[in-house]
């Protein structure tokens, strides 16, 4: 009938978007557009009126000329983060999991620490082990640290036959999956003294270390401690280790940090796999995943508070915090404390030391920054005095410009 709508086929939107925004959108965001409105029947004029939008959003979402984006990011960032709470929070309700949040969070994210008060690890598997809880399991255990004193009930001495006696826990056993043999094996490398490992006959879950040597009773503590520290198997740094189901799959949560280790776990899908250790992140993957990974942590600290803070700033912190190939702070001993400005060094921190060595040195300062343009008494360059103009009263101007007639 002809008085139907007539659509535009998936080629011709193409075409037209391709036409109407090509040469005044970024090709990334192009496609994006293409992609998305492909998936609806349009009329000529609807697309016209959904691509109009989209310039007009794009156009007042760009930064002018001139901007005082470090200012406004800041400001940006700073402001909200004084309604953020100081506590640290139970992770999911899990009462023996912690994970630090709020401002000292982002504190510890913009000071680029090296190990977070709460390190984390949230574990992907792959397909053959995500869907069985069993297989999950069997990759928790062999990542979860197991120390003898998380499967042993009492450690006892015994003087007269000058030996130390460990009683193993059975229910632990199980639940850590470890056997009695294993513990054994640990205990067999005890290098304190000659010693001999063996079962207890009358209990299998005993295990008797009888020294040569006497016992030194000052130094039976250390000992005791040493045994009880001593790893049967697991990855070093990683307490425990919590199985939860999200979606279709289960995830395992890990307490502590140790990406390097974990990947050569079998089942674990290292692609997915993250830390919330942002100097891990960088010594294992690199530069670019430590970026991508500080904007996420920063954006998630800010949305878990119910703050609305725009991604670009955050971009832009995260930017400026790993733009020499290695994750520096933002504070005196990184961002601001390595300025190539003199005078913005002089101003920041030991006046007379920084003029002195640049004197030494024979520094130029350009005068291109905010603090070292207000020491000399200049316009900051920003907004309309970022703009040099030079005129040429000399050269000739054209004839018909100053003429009436013209």
């Amino acid at each position: 009938m002809s008085g139907e709508p007539k659509f535009l086929s998936s080629e011709e939107i193409t075409k037209f978007v391709e036409e109407r925004l090509g040469g005044s959108l970024p090709p990334r965001l192009v496609q994006e557009v293409k992609e998305t409105v492909a998936k609806y029947e349009l009329t000529k004029e609807e697309l016209e009126k959904v691509l109009k939008l989209v310039e007009e959003e794009y156009f007042e979402n760009k930064v002018d000329p001139g901007e005082a984006v470090g200012a406004v990011a800041a400001q940006s960032i700073g402001e909200p983060s004084t309604q953020m709470t100081l506590r640290t929070f139970h992770y999911a309700g899990v009462r023996e999991l912690n994970v630090t949040l709020g401002l000292p969070r982002l504190i510890e994210l913009v000071d680029a620490k090296k190990t977070p008060s709460t390190p984390l690890m949230f574990v992907y598997l792959t397909d053959e082990f995500k869907k069985s809880r069993e297989k999950a399991i069997e990759v928790a255990r062999r990542i979860e640290m197991t120390l003898i004193e998380n499967v042993a009930r009492a450690i006892d001495v015994d003087l007269l036959s000058n030996s130390i006696i460990v009683e193993l826990d059975e229910v632990m056993l199980k639940d850590k999956g470890v056997t009695v043999e294993m513990v054994k094996k640990t205990l067999e490398k005890l290098r304190s003294k000659k010693a001999r490992v063996e079962v207890s006959p009358e209990n299998p879950n005993k295990i008797i270390i009888t020294f040569e040597e006497p016992l030194d009773i000052a130094k039976l503590e250390k000992l005791r401690e040493r045994i009880l520290k001593m790893k049967i198997k697991g990855i070093k740094g990683i307490k425990r280790v919590i199985i939860q189901h999200r979606g279709d799959e289960y995830v395992l949560i890990c307490d502590g940090s140790n990406l390097a280790a974990v990947f050569k776990i079998p089942g674990v899908d290292y692609r997915r796999t993250r830390s919330n250790n942002i100097k891990e992140t960088e010594e294992v993957l690199g530069i670019e995943a430590a970026r991508s990974l500080l904007i996420e942590e920063i954006m998630d600290v800010l949305e878990e508070q119910g703050l609305d803070v725009d991604i670009r700033h955050v971009m832009l912190v995260a930017d400026i915090m790993t733009r020499t190939g290695t994750v520096k702070q933002i504070g005196r001993h990184g961002v601001s404390g390595e300025k190539e400005s003199v005078l913005a060094k002089a101003a920041f921190e030991i006046t007379i030391k920084q003029l002195t060595d640049a004197a030494v040195r024979g520094d130029v300062d350009p005068l291109k920054g905010v603090a070292e343009n207000v020491i000399v008494g200049k316009y900051i360059p920003v907004g309309t005095a970022r703009v040099r103009l030079i005129y040429n009263p000399l050269e000739q101007l054209p004839e018909h410009v100053g003429n009436n007639e013209g």
